[in-house]
């Protein structure tokens, strides 16, 4: 039973296995969406409880729509994970499951301006409240700045031409569709290769939008606080700069520069890695569900 609009969740079974789930344990899903993870996991509860985070009012809907007891739905940020367990008089959990980036069912909402195959709006907001849209983005934001986000968060190989042109094109008139924007990116995207072109573009501008890096960076911090010992942390990428923000924080305690050593010699980290290597989806998961071939799935524990 899905509900419309929402693809299957990707590499389920690889997810539920890197919980471990306990029947009667408190688990997190940071990434409800769907509710594709969290149906699986309620599945596996006996008792236990689960929390979920979106703050999308379209998966305030799914939840409401599975009615169960022991599921929690928190209309927030997961950047305030500890805030809100806090809130729920919870103090450890035995999971936390984060299936990051954008929702298929928000890609598919013409309206959201997530997607480059539709005209829209140039929004991309993952909280429709939130204060900056990507029009504003590439409206507003000096050549310096769209030059470091495109090359940085879009792999851009020609990001600097790029971000001279939108400052350019918009003296003319601003760029407030999907469609402006592409008319301004159809000039300088490698010939045969223009999708991918447009998709890094439109990474960029929604990794800025939402501050996706630094939301991913203050949750990953508060993971070993909120997780009880031998609680398991599960975390689906979609791209080289998440996983490796996930890479380092699993492997090193932190994000830049070597893992912390005691007078001992002993490392000083909260989490211990589970798989030595991303575990990434069967072809044939690939074939049934594209937005699967990107993703790469960390498992680590929290060292007891």
């Amino acid at each position: 039973m899905h509900t419309t609009n929402y693809h299957e969740p990707v590499m389920l079974e690889a997810c539920l296995d890197g919980l471990a789930i306990k029947p009667g344990g408190t688990y997190v899903d940071v990434t409800f969406g769907g509710g594709g993870h969290s149906r699986a996991i309620l599945e596996r509860l006996e008792g236990g409880r689960l929390l979920v985070f979106d703050q999308d009012a379209d998966a305030k809907a799914n939840a409401d729509a599975l009615n169960d007891r022991r599921l929690t739905f928190i209309a927030a940020n997961f950047r305030h994970l500890k805030r809100y367990l806090r809130l729920y008089a919870i103090k450890e959990v035995d999971g936390i499951l984060a299936d990051l980036g954008i929702s298929s069912h928000q890609i598919d909402t013409p309206e959201r301006g997530f997607s480059t195959r539709f005209d829209a709006e140039l929004d991309m907001r993952m909280n429709q409240q939130a204060p900056v849209t990507a029009a504003q983005i590439v409206n507003e934001y000096p050549e310096e700045k769209l030059h470091r986000i495109l090359g940085m968060y879009g792999e851009v190989t020609n990001a600097r031409t790029l971000a001279g042109a939108i400052v350019s094109a918009r003296l003319n008139r601003p760029m407030k569709t999907v469609n402006d924007l592409k008319m301004v990116l159809q000039r300088y995207a490698p010939r045969n290769r223009e999708n991918k072109y447009f998709a890094q573009v439109f990474q960029a501008l929604r990794i800025e939008v939402n501050e996706e890096l630094k939301v991913l960076e203050e949750f990953l911090e508060q993971v070993p606080d909120a997780l009880a010992p031998g609680g398991r942390l599960v975390v689906m990428s979609y791209h080289s700069l998440e996983d490796r923000l996930v890479k380092n924080f699993i492997n090193k305690g932190k994000f830049h520069g070597d893992v912390e050593k005691d007078l001992f010699g002993n490392e000083q980290k909260p989490l211990q890695a589970i798989t030595r290597k991303p575990i990434e989806a069967f072809a044939e998961e690939v074939s049934r569900n594209p937005r699967a071939r990107s993703a790469k799935l960390r498992i680590a524990e929290k060292i007891e």
